[in-house]
């Protein structure tokens, strides 16, 4: 009797125990669910965006300045939170023919937000006199300042914000969409150091992998789009290969006084490297830069595999990069969620007027009704 008791008891304690391995695997899936969740929406935010209004902001800085108008720090009445609000003039769009331009500018944002390297658009709105966009406020500034405030960057420190850019352009070019800008005036860093792509003005998408429009930043360009041969994606792997070379030499490879002068010399294909270069740093940069694009990194079979697959990266856990789980090597001073102290600051102008009211004629309606 007391041994059948036993065998009872030991039979209860396994089944105890194998209820309770299967609880916690359950809680620890649960949590990993969550956990994942949380990474890819770090910035969900609780209240339903459908209903916000362009009423329902204050304006405070002007945190960067373009062709057709400004960007502005807001904050939400209701909660608190701040964002940054693109405000783009209708009258100068049309003016200056990019009526086209802006409305692709929008799509692309769209498909373009999902990604954790990537500003987030909120939400759009229009009224009678101007376009905005609602972008997450990135609160760590840009690439560029914390680049020029250190001269150059650490092999380390480079090879961390290349990786973070790699999986940025893989999400891109993965939705077809060329991003055609890159450079460090346009990789933001937030709170915690991580890139944050914007400035999606020269993106396209390009379903059939090429477009011959010349844009871009003229120490940035590839060879093919100066000789307007037609370009695709491949000319973003350029642009990383200039952008690892400045990183960690505190100049481009190419330069000039003159545009033309630039464009001569990036034809020309000449790459002066600082003895300071490792040789996997050395290599990465010639196989992005390789002026046949046909043999370029990031251009071949397996895309962007290939270049995370590159020697400059081992070691890197690129899983735990994806998620963010790795510290960033410059992590930005930020004081509080409105902090605005790593941009610069421009003289303010009257700002922009919300002009919802109806009776007064929006003469634009029909050339935005796509917006």
């Amino acid at each position: 009797s007391e041994l059948k008791k036993s065998k009872t008891d030991k039979k209860l304690s396994k089944e105890e125990k194998k209820a309770k391995k299967e609880k916690e695997r359950k809680a620890k899936k649960e949590k990993k669910s969550k956990s994942k969740k949380e990474e890819n929406n770090e910035i969900e935010e609780a209240v339903d965006t459908s209903e916000w209004q362009l009423t329902d902001f204050i304006r405070h800085e002007t945190l960067g300045t373009g062709t057709f108008g400004r960007v502005y720090l807001v904050r939400h009445k209701d909660t608190n939170a701040f964002y940054a609000l693109k405000v783009l003039r209708k009258s100068l769009v049309v003016r200056l023919k990019q009526v086209q331009h802006v409305n692709n500018e929008k799509e692309i944002l769209i498909l373009a937000s999902p990604c954790l390297f990537t500003v987030r658009m909120y939400k759009h709105f229009k009224d009678q006199k101007n376009l905005y966009l609602l972008f997450e406020y990135v609160q760590g500034g840009e690439l560029f300042s914390h680049l020029r405030a250190a001269g150059r960057f650490s092999t380390k420190t480079a090879r961390f914000y290349a990786a973070e850019i790699v999986l940025a352009l893989e999400y891109l070019h993965e939705q077809k969409i060329v991003y055609r800008d890159l450079k460090p005036e346009n990789l933001l860093l937030d709170h915690k150091g991580h890139i944050k792509v914007t400035d999606f003005g020269f993106a396209k998408v390009v379903p059939d992998n090429r477009t011959f429009t010349l844009c871009g930043t003229p120490e940035y360009l590839a060879p093919e789009v100066i000789k307007g041969k037609g370009h695709g994606t491949e000319v973003d792997w350029w642009a990383l290969g200039i952008l690892v070379f400045e990183m960690l030499a505190g100049f481009p490879p190419f330069y000039d006084e003159n545009p033309f002068g630039i464009y001569e010399k990036i034809l020309l294909g000449r790459i002066s490297f600082p003895t300071h270069f490792d040789s996997s740093a050395r290599d990465l940069v010639k196989k992005l830069l390789a002026s046949d694009r046909t043999r370029r990194l990031g251009n071949l079979k397996d895309g962007a595999a290939d270049v995370k697959k590159h020697r400059f990266f081992k070691g890197l856990d690129w899983d735990a990069l994806s998620k963010r789980k790795i510290t960033a090597p410059i992590v930005p001073v930020v004081e509080h969620e409105g902090d605005t102290s790593n941009f610069e600051e421009y003289e303010e102008e009257a700002g922009y007027d919300v002009c919802l009211d109806e009776s007064v004629a929006d003469i634009y309606a029909d050339v935005f009704a796509d917006f």
